[in-house]
């Protein structure tokens, strides 16, 4: 049986600290202080993993889109 997170011989698998620090200290220049003292869950919530992700349409609902709003002719602009 595999386990619900980790590899295949059961281990949890390693903390991405390359990602992790890459985000942290270079995408949002953090200070390297703040960035040590910021919990797992406060860099996920920087980085915005805890906003709500917007839903997707399925089919049905993009055909009603493209209905509604259908593309002009190219070059038909005025």
């Amino acid at each position: 049986m595999k386990a619900a997170a980790g590899d295949s011989d059961g281990l949890p698998s390693p903390f991405p600290w390359g990602p992790a620090m890459h985000a942290g200290l270079c995408l949002l220049r953090l200070p390297a202080r703040d960035f040590w003292a910021m919990t797992p869950r406060e860099m996920q919530a920087a980085i915005g993993g805890l906003r709500p992700r917007n839903a997707v349409p399925d089919r049905t609902g993009l055909e009603a889109l493209m209905g509604a709003f259908p593309d002009g002719e190219i070059g038909s602009r005025q």
